[in-house]
């Protein structure tokens, strides 16, 4: 039953141009293609085709998500405007000769402007404020007790002198007061009286400014000994009669004001210039290949300073934006072109558009952040955790692609050059040569010192390039670089969590998917035995094919084990899991044709009750691809001629296989299935229908989408005939005797 039935099943694939072509043939092929890819049809993954408003809904939503991005990293950087050349003291001038666009005043340097200032700062005099209210006080009071003093003389009848002249002793009396207060009474600080006698101050009195040393100045104490020692010694008649007036009338008017003395400095340092050059528009600042000098030095960091200044008042937000808009435009609709004409199906899929645009957004973010924090350096960025994690989704074509852009992306909002951008592109080399295994976490480890390794080579040969030593490489950034590399840990963790918000796959996942203790496959094994073991079958035999190709073994080995779990559903009608009477016999070729079609959607079903990834569902859609159920319908069309026109209910729904694993995965299905059909074969039987099989399916353009190439389609059928030869033990066939 079982030979009969795959021999029918064999026989009636319809003939078409064999896959091993001639050497003409070969090399015009190959001329006209180059190596043809057969090209996958990016919505070829759902069971039909989305209408054209669908589509449509796609594209826009695509294209919304790149501008999303550019805006979202545009914004980071509107005032991030930098000088367009990059140079150091005692490095070469690798631009081209250099003049001046303008007026340029040469600033002082650092040293010499600091020095100036503590001079200022040394020579700064405390400031004194005259209070006029005192003298003012003093003279009013003077003129009250004068008065109050005449009246009482007269009565008495004292002083004559006196009273015959009065006026003459007020007039003194007030250019006395007038003298001294106009002199200054100073209430002096401590600070003064230690420096001295010769200590200068500044006294204000209004708007007027003057300098007085403390020897110049008196105390009340002082004004009463002068007043003692001058007055006897005037041509007044009555002197004592002032000393008891004035005495008491001499109190300070001049007081120190912190305020004033703290404004004063200030504007003296102020005053200093911070230039002590000019360099006239025209006049040259260095040669291409010159050394750059102190000097010359000196001027490009006063030009660069004038050029920052001069964009910081030109230029407004929206043009700063649009700039960066363009540059970071540019850059995204690269990386979306490259994704759409390398990785298709990658691109066909929005959530993985969402998923590498999410690394721009969120490193561009990450490295202004650091930009803005004057305590961390932007060297602490694990740029490497982009191609690790996308080379565990993906391949590593589109990893080393996505970080160049990050890197690219990031190299706009950071200060620190191509010295920056060179180290990590570098570093992403180094992860995608390696192939780090986050499974294997010695092996993670081990490449992870050697990525550091990478970095402290790079960075210290950067250090010596520049004119640098050992002595003044800066290890506190390579400090920096050990902790970038060993965040790197951080993409362990990660690869769970974006595998379940994305409904991504990874080798992790993948190897626990496999475990045969799954309830799934505890499930297909005791109830459809014979399924199983055709499963473990087109396991090895597909494992074995990708791995000659360079697909991704695990996944279509994975795969493999799950791709007939349908047949748990009903596992008698299928000829592997019978050991009686064919069921088929009693049901039409309709009826049959349903149920062997319908373990695909059955298989749907439970792969989704066990919550298995989407990606392992496609397979199970596709590893019959389109074509029919070709026994069955010969059958029909044997007893119903006139009803040709429903081929449609003896055909699988599809689609056809997508990706290379897919592809691998329907040719080893079909060709381990019908070995079955085969007892004892010869190696020229086994080869036949091998070759058979892989016809059919390019006749039946089951093969249209896939990626395969002619190369590899006849690397798998190679690993095909060397694993079915040696299951089948195949043995050369003698000749009957005679």
């Amino acid at each position: 039953m079982t030979q009969g039935f795959y021999a029918r099943l064999r026989t009636s694939i319809p003939p078409v141009l064999p896959v091993r072509l001639s050497r003409d043939q070969s090399e015009q092929a190959k001329h006209q293609t180059k190596h043809r890819i057969l090209h996958q049809n990016p919505h070829s993954i759902q069971n039909s085709s989305p209408n054209t408003r669908s589509r449509l809904t796609r594209r826009l939503l695509r294209w919304l998500l790149g501008i999303i991005a550019v805006v979202a990293i545009s914004l980071l950087y509107p005032n991030n405007l930098r000088f367009p050349f990059e140079f150091e003291r005692g490095q070469t001038w690798r631009y081209s000769d250099l003049d001046a666009p303008y007026d340029i005043p040469v600033l002082k340097t650092p040293e010499t402007l600091d020095a100036e200032i503590r001079e200022v700062e040394q020579v700064a005099r405390p400031v004194y404020r005259m209070d006029q209210d005192i003298a003012r006080n003093a003279r009013a009071e003077f003129l009250r007790e004068f008065q109050i003093s005449l009246d009482s003389a007269k009565v008495r009848g004292e002083n004559k002198d006196l009273i015959r002249n009065p006026e003459r002793h007020r007039r003194y009396g007030l250019r006395i007061l007038d003298k001294l207060y106009d002199q200054g009474i100073i209430r002096a600080r401590s600070e003064e009286e230690v420096d001295g006698m010769a200590t200068l101050v500044t006294i204000l009195n209004g708007n007027e400014q003057r300098e007085r040393t403390l020897a110049q100045l008196r105390t009340p104490g002082d004004a009463r000994a002068w007043l003692r020692d001058s007055l006897f010694y005037t041509d007044l008649k009555s002197p004592e009669f002032l000393l008891d007036l004035l005495e008491d009338r001499f109190n300070h008017n001049l007081f120190y004001s912190d305020s004033l003395t703290q404004k004063l400095k200030a504007d003296a340092i102020a005053s200093v210039s911070p230039y002590d050059d000019l360099i006239r528009q025209g006049e040259s600042i260095i040669k291409r290949g010159e050394t750059v000098t102190g000097n010359v030095y000196q001027q490009l960091v006063s030009y660069r300073r004038l050029y920052n200044e001069s964009l910081s008042t030109q230029t407004t937000f929206w043009s700063v934006f649009g700039g960066y808009a363009v540059q970071i435009g540019l850059v995204v609709l690269l990386l979306i072109f490259y994704i759409r004409s390398f990785f298709p199906l990658i691109y066909s899929r929005t959530k993985n558009l969402v998923f590498i645009l999410m690394w721009l957004v969120l490193y561009a973010l990450l490295v202004r952040t650091l930009e803005l924090s004057p305590d961390l350096s932007t060297y602490l960025v694990p740029f490497c955790i982009v191609p690790i994690v996308i080379r565990i989704f993906f391949n590593e074509r589109l990893a080393f692609f996505v970080h160049v852009v990050v890197v690219l992306t990031a190299s706009f909002l950071t200060t620190l050059g191509y010295h920056f951008v060179f180290l990590s592109i570098m570093a992403g080399v180094v992860v995608i040569v390696m192939d780090i295994d986050t499974r294997d976490y010695g092996r993670f480890l081990r490449s992870l010192l050697l990525l550091f390794a990478f970095y402290f080579v790079g960075f210290i040969g950067l250090e010596l390039m520049r004119g640098g030593t050992w002595n003044t490489v800066n290890y506190k950034i390579i400090a920096w670089i050990g902790l970038n590399v060993f965040l790197c840990l951080l993409s362990i963790p990660l690869i769970p969590v974006l595998e379940r918000i994305f409904g991504f796959i990874s080798p992790i996942t993948l190897g626990e998917l496999s475990d045969m203790n799954r309830p799934l496959l505890e499930k297909l094994a005791r109830q459809a035995a014979g399924t199983w073991q055709h499963s473990l079958n087109v396991a090895n035999m597909a494992e074995q094919a990708a791995r000659a190709i360079g697909a991704d073994a695990l996944l279509v080995k994975t795969a493999a084990l799950y791709h007939d779990v349908g047949k748990i559903t009903n596992p008698g009608f299928f000829i592997e899991n019978q050991s009686g009477p064919n069921p088929h016999e009693k049901l039409g070729p309709k009826e049959s044709a349903a149920i062997i079609i319908g373990h695909v959607n059955e298989g749907i079903k439970l792969a989704r009750q066990a919550k298995l990834p989407e990606v392992l569902i496609d397979f199970i859609r596709t590893h019959h691809g389109t074509t029919r159920a070709e026994f069955f319908y010969r059958n029909y069309i044997k007893d119903h001629p006139e009803r040709e026109a429903e081929e449609a209910d003896f055909r699988y729904p599809g689609p056809r296989p997508a990706t290379k694993e897919q592809t691998i995965l329907m040719l080893a299905d079909s060709t381990e299935a019908a070995s079955k059909s085969l007892k004892n074969p010869s190696k020229e039987e086994l080869y036949d229908l091998i070759d058979g099989i892989i016809r059919g399916k390019l006749g039946s353009g089951q093969l249209e989408f896939s990626r395969l190439t002619f190369h590899e389609l006849e690397a798998c059928r190679s690993v095909f005939r060397s694993f079915l030869q040696s299951v089948h033990q195949v043995r050369i066939a003698y000749p009957e005797e005679e």
